[in-house]
């Protein structure tokens, strides 16, 4: 098995060959867009089931609107339409036809023009506010809390494996309110759910904030967003959560009786998360060997390998380990054995470290007459011998440990990468010698944030939410600033 480019000697090859190798995704015929091969699905359903759980939990349905969303529904909320019209894909025939001039190939049918064009949907607010204009009379009707598991079309230039491609799956949640507090409390709550999701299940900690204005969700009042940052030191934006006031209520005339009897329009929020999780995770956690997951994301937590000659060994740690997986299984561990005889032992550690499995357990001819076992962390790479007796309990609290271990090395990286700057020539050196986040402050204009972006490439990943009110100075007006502000560069 060839072995991954490393990380410090290439991170973006390291990124995807790892991908690739991992089976967890590769080109299509599309170009821009990726098959998702069944192990990284199994673990994009596992975020997906998860989060799924977590929205139902806050009073969230899932629904299903259309992919096509007609240009002229697109183009009544300005700002949307404006923001996402470069990434637009349009459907504008709806039939080929032999081409005469030559048999066998297939041509658009000048005569099936589409009467309006279409657009492939790279976000969904226009299609389901013209829709919610149906559902809302009275304040009796709000809220209305929507969530839609889809796929997208951005037609993104350059694209990358999970990170940035022309389609993608993801969440997006569009609810309806009858005052602006409620919209407020949902826009806030619903970024919450996606840091804990980050931080709990992820092993992935992130910092929760608010976007500047030029970095804001297209027809948002303001964008909550978590981010994260990968090991390169640059910074990924994992989740958002956008309160839009009325604008698309006002759009498409969503208005409703409230309790005094006057007319309203309804408030909104969005909010949505993506197979970027899945880049996110890869670039949280993963080494030179391959992938490290976390427990709880893991499509398989436990393998069992065994170590054998012949038959009769084979079959005597069979006996043995269906007793182990039964007993894992019944304290919802998921477990797999691989007694196939078609690969060593060696070769099969190395898959496994390659795809992440958080344990293995190591048992051979030698083991059973020891009344032992050997397993295995992928997280640290240490060994560990334990009685068999011994096995499930162990396992039942390494796991969460595991769990734990993970979030709190990504933390402690974290820690180290973000430094607080005064000057802009410190944070220039900052930036170009070591990367990561930094702290500091920032006038409030968009001409600051802009020349910054210029001259360094990093941005202001967000304003964050715990801030503390600090006097300081800006990097380059040296105007008077009273909260700091997190810049990196970033996927």
């Amino acid at each position: 098995m060839a072995k991954l480019t490393s990380r410090a000697e290439d991170y973006s090859k390291w990124y995807n060959e790892l991908v690739v190798k991992a089976d967890l995704a590769e080109n299509s015929g599309v170009r821009g867009c990726m098959v998702i091969k069944p192990y990284g699905y199994a673990i994009w359903e596992k975020m997906r089931d998860e989060l799924d759980k977590k929205f139902k939990e806050t009073g969230h349905q899932n629904a299903y609107f259309p992919l096509f969303v007609p240009k002229s529904l697109f183009e009544a909320e300005e700002k949307n339409a404006e923001g996402f019209a470069k990434e637009c894909a349009v459907v504008t025939h709806y039939r080929l036809k032999t081409d005469p001039n030559n048999p066998g190939k297939l041509i658009v049918d000048p005569e099936a023009k589409l009467e309006e064009e279409l657009i492939v949907r790279p976000t969904s607010e226009a299609i389901i506010w013209s829709t919610y204009k149906n559902w809302v009379q009275s304040y009796r009707d709000l809220p209305i809390l929507i969530n839609q598991w889809a796929n997208v079309v951005r037609w993104e230039m350059r694209t990358r494996f999970f990170l940035r491609t022309a389609e993608f799956l993801w969440q997006e949640g569009h609810t309806a309110h009858a005052t602006r507090e409620e919209a407020v409390e949902e826009t806030e709550k619903m970024i919450e759910v996606y840091a804990q999701f980050a931080e709990k299940f992820m092993a992935m900690p992130v910092i929760r904030g608010i976007k500047t204005p030029s970095e804001r969700f297209a027809g948002a009042d303001e964008t909550y967003c978590i981010e994260a940052m990968m090991q390169d030191g640059k910074a990924l934006q994992a989740g958002t959560s956008h309160f839009l006031g009325q604008n698309f209520a006002k759009a498409f005339d969503v208005k409703f009786t409230n309790k005094e009897g006057k007319i309203e329009h309804a408030w909104a929020t969005s909010w949505g998360v993506s197979t970027r999780l899945m880049g996110a995770l890869i670039m949280a956690h993963s080494d030179d060997q391959g992938l490290v997951l976390p427990p709880s994301l893991a499509p398989i937590q436990v393998v069992i390998v065994p170590i054998f000659k012949g038959e009769e060994q084979l079959n005597q740690i069979r006996e043995v380990v269906s007793e182990i997986q039964v007993k894992l299984k019944a304290k919802n561990i998921s477990v797999k054995f691989d007694d196939d005889d078609q690969n060593k032992p060696g070769w099969k550690f190395a898959e496994y470290e390659l795809k992440g499995v958080p344990v293995r357990i190591a048992i051979g001819a030698r083991d059973l007459e020891n009344g032992t076992v050997e397993i295995a962390r992928r997280d640290t790479l240490t060994k560990e011998t334990v009685t068999l007796d011994g096995v499930e309990a162990y396992i039942e609290q390494l796991l969460p440990k595991m769990q734990d271990d993970i979030y709190n090395k990504a933390l402690n990286f974290r820690t180290q990468n973000m430094t607080q700057v005064e000057t802009y020539e410190e944070f220039k050196k900052v930036l170009e010698e070591k990367g990561g986040f930094i702290s500091a402050h920032w006038d409030g204009t968009a001409e600051e944030e802009e020349q910054i972006k210029n001259e360094t490439k990093a941005t202001i990943r967000c304003i964050p939410l715990d801030s503390i009110e600090e006097q300081g100075i800006s990097l380059i007006s040296r105007k008077p600033s009273n909260k700091r502000v997190i810049f990196a560069k970033a996927y």
